[in-house]
């Protein structure tokens, strides 16, 4: 068994969201309930609140499929029936051609952090388009699996991380995909202002928590897009707070929101 991951980044048409929607928790999750390898299915809506606010956000949404394949050269093209019938049906709005689909082999599942609260659903993810630089990619892997996936799953809000290597297989429409790995984090948290703004603050050495991250790996490359997305299929959503193993006390009351 293969463990892979597909992202559908796309637009739906105006006044047809709740279509959308009740097509995806619907007639959608029954079939892919058929698919070999199917393990689970969420849709997610951009956020005003980004790390990387200046970077394009061409998609209002993004649905992830999580597959366990037996076969994934056989498996993997199944879905596209099924993505097809939402265009089919004129729920997806290309008309600038920015919807994508892009399918990844994982390299693990989740890697949870002690914030993580297994008993309830996520509030949302991010997911980073990313590459290494060329040459340097065994060092890049081993910096993000030993340092840099552990220190951003204990920010407060960042529960889990799993990361993946585009698959040579993907579905239609095949376009354009600016990063070679998926960076994909689990959030837990109502009040994402505070989680992206520790993480920035982490990163500079300034967080009220005292806690630093380690210097970023010069095998990274700088060609990256970081998204962040709010959970809005299903029937269970995060219920409330924070998720952090440590003392959200030592955080000033104006740390997200200064006074004045």
């Amino acid at each position: 068994m293969s463990l892979y991951t597909t992202i559908h980044l796309h637009n739906v048409p105006a006044g047809r969201e709740e279509e959308y929607a009740a097509w995806f928790d619907g007639p959608h999750r029954d079939a892919l309930q058929r698919l070999r390898g199917f393990v689970a299915a969420d849709r997610y809506e951009v956020t005003p609140e980004q790390v990387m606010p200046d970077i394009p956000q061409p998609w209002r949404f993004i649905s992830v499929y999580d597959f366990d394949y037996p076969t994934p050269a056989i498996d993997l093209p199944a879905l596209a029936p099924l993505l097809a019938e939402a265009r089919d049906a004129g729920l997806i709005d290309d008309a600038d051609e920015s919807e994508r689909i892009h399918s990844y082999a994982m390299y693990s599942d989740w890697v949870s952090s002690p914030n993580h609260q297994p008993d309830q659903p996520l509030s949302g993810v991010s997911i980073i388009l990313a590459n290494f630089v060329a040459g340097r990619e065994a060092e890049y892997q081993q910096w993000y699996t030993d340092v840099h996936g552990p220190e951003v799953t204990r920010v407060p809000g960042k529960v889990a991380m799993k990361r993946g290597r585009l698959s040579a297989i993907q579905v239609e429409p095949v376009r354009y995909c600016p990063g070679s790995d998926l960076v994909l984090c689990a959030l837990q948290t109502d009040d994402l202002l505070f989680t992206v703004k520790d993480f920035s603050a982490r990163a500079r050495g300034a967080s009220p928590s005292g806690i630093a991250m380690a210097p970023r790996s010069s095998a990274g490359s700088f060609a990256r897009t970081v998204h962040y997305f709010l959970k809005v299929s299903g029937s269970t959503f995060w219920p409330g707070g924070v998720a952090y193993d440590g003392d959200l006390a030592v955080y000033p009351a104006d740390f997200v929101r200064p006074a004045g």
